[in-house]
């Protein structure tokens, strides 16, 4: 069955959504991230107490916004000579970062790999929480009400969003990480 879509595919990367802007998009995501890049992230990487022949797996902790401890699964490839690319995972809503098992191919292929459990779901990931509203099912919406109170920054997701560009930078400051290999593989894929 061929892929269908409603534009052409050369005008998907550039799609922008249906819903306008808000006015102050940019300068709110530029507040977040200069809150995340305030934060000391205080990085701790842990051996996970088993390996495997082509890869190292470990523990990987670090400070996100808000103070809370996030957690992931870190898995780096033996004996890699030069810096490699990386592999950033997330789960689905209310699930956890999973076993070791989905990991090890791309770390077999010599990919580092980080699977963050995110904060309120089902992992091992701290959520320092400190909300008003409903917090039992409803992470997806979590601080909706103080956001409509003029305090967007405790939105559940803004912070888990924050967490990510946390982790990239933890990722991307590692040595044996090839911090710039999506800067050359994304033009390569548009191409084609």
């Amino acid at each position: 069955m061929p892929l269908t879509f409603d534009l052409p595919f050369e005008e998907l990367p550039r799609y922008a959504g249906t819903n306008p802007k808000p006015a102050d998009f940019d300068a709110f995501w530029q507040a977040g991230l200069e809150e995340m890049r305030r934060v000391q992230p205080a990085v701790e990487i842990k051996p996970a107490g088993f390996s495997t022949s082509f890869c190292e797996c470990c523990d990987l902790y670090f400070t996100g916004v808000g103070g809370a401890r996030i957690h992931c699964k870190l898995l780096q490839p033996h004996g890699s000579r030069a810096p490699h690319p990386a592999v950033i995972m997330f789960h689905g809503y209310s699930c956890s970062a999973g076993d070791w098992l989905d990991k090890l191919g791309y770390a077999a292929q010599g990919f580092t790999v980080a699977a963050m459990d995110c904060r309120g779901q089902g992992g091992s990931s701290q959520d320092a929480g400190g909300v008003s509203g409903n917090t039992l099912h409803g992470h997806i919406i979590r601080g909706l009400e103080d956001a409509l109170r003029g305090q967007p920054e405790k939105l559940l997701f803004r912070q888990v969003f924050l967490d990510a560009a946390q982790l990239a930078g933890i990722l991307m400051d590692m040595p044996e990480v090839d911090a710039g290999a999506w800067a050359r593989w994304a033009p390569a894929r548009a191409g084609r």
